[in-house]
């Protein structure tokens, strides 16, 4: 086996930084599907090497975020309503394990889902879309890691939630003001430990869903 040397460590890090910029355009609507993604102008706009850029590139590929055409580069696909499909089920099955792990000791965070959910409702009032999608997130991820199970942790974060959510919303133009009462639903139902709050959060994140 061969052991990497620190310049790769260095390297894969820096990768999975820029994968994590890229990701975060896609979402905010920066490059839009069908777009081209131009690898020697992220490095200068980065002020990286195209080597990391490229590295982050492939790891968007085995993702399905991304698509590279012969003499076309790389270009953010074209989402469809099978994606969406495809994705939510995982998501709400994850969701539905770390609910499950976490109902016995979720008490603990109840205080912070509920100021995430506060946040969210005032976001909401204010029509702050980006604010809501983040918020809402947060308190899934707040649900995720009270699970205390670092794979699924990272199962789930492996997702891009964040991205899969927004992409929903501008298809489907979803409500997600009313995401708000639902969470509040789903607090009191950890509160008294409820054995039908898994569920819960499971139906609730399939709502997102095509």
């Amino acid at each position: 086996m061969t052991t990497p040397s620190t310049a790769q460590l260095v390297r894969t890090g820096l990768a999975e930084q820029i994968r994590e910029f890229l990701v975060e355009g896609i979402s905010a609507g920066r490059w839009e599907p069908g777009e081209r993604i131009v690898e020697r102008r992220i490095a200068t706009e980065l002020g990286v090497s195209q080597g990391p850029v490229r590295e982050a590139l492939r790891q968007l590929e085995a993702q399905r975020l991304i698509e590279t055409l012969p003499n076309r580069g790389a270009r953010v696909r074209k989402f469809t309503e099978e994606d969406l499909a495809e994705i939510f089920p995982v998501r709400a099955g994850l969701e539905r394990t770390a609910a499950e792990l976490a109902l016995p000791r979720i008490e603990q965070r109840l205080d912070a889902l509920t100021e995430h959910n506060r946040r969210l409702a005032e976001a909401a009032r204010h029509d702050d879309r980006h604010e809501q999608t983040r918020l809402s997130i947060a308190f899934h991820r707040e649900i995720v890691a009270s699970a205390g199970n670092r794979l699924l942790v990272s199962v789930w974060e492996g997702l891009d939630i964040e991205l899969w959510t927004t992409l929903s919303l501008r298809l489907h133009n979803t409500e997600i003001y009313s995401k708000s009462a639902e969470h509040a639903e789903l607090i009191e139902a950890f509160r008294r430990r409820d054995p039908d709050a898994p569920r819960m959060l499971h139906d609730h994140v399939m709502n997102y869903a095509p």
